[in-house]
């Protein structure tokens, strides 16, 4: 089994409002519950807007942070899971399962090691 990455993709703005936002964390929630169920789930989380973030870098010894994104874009990571599949055929399609109920793209990369 390997791991993939399923990265979520959301546009820049407010949330949905709270009739459109809770029926999809619900069936978020029971795909979620279906990955535990096969033994693909390893790990999920939402994270907060872009605006919280803090870029460290590091320069001629220095420790440089920096408020906001490390890029500028019309979309920003909203969040993440973690699987474990068979091969890429099958991560390919729990995320395209996450894709459909959360109606936002969904980037798939095998974790190295």
């Amino acid at each position: 089994m390997a791991r993939y990455l399923l990265s979520i993709y959301q546009p820049d703005g407010d949330q949905p409002p709270p009739e459109v936002l809770d029926p999809i964390m619900a069936k978020l929630a029971a795909l979620n519950d279906e990955m535990r169920a096969a033994g693909a789930w390893v790990f999920a989380a939402g994270l907060f807007p872009p605006s919280t973030a803090t870029v460290v870098r590091s320069r001629d010894g220095d420790t440089l942070l920096t408020d906001g994104p490390f890029a500028e874009g019309k979309e920003h990571l909203g969040g993440f899971t973690v699987i474990e599949a068979a091969d890429l055929d099958e991560a390919l399609g729990w995320a395209g399962r996450l894709a459909a109920i959360t109606t936002l793209p969904v980037e798939v990369r095998p974790v190295a090691g």
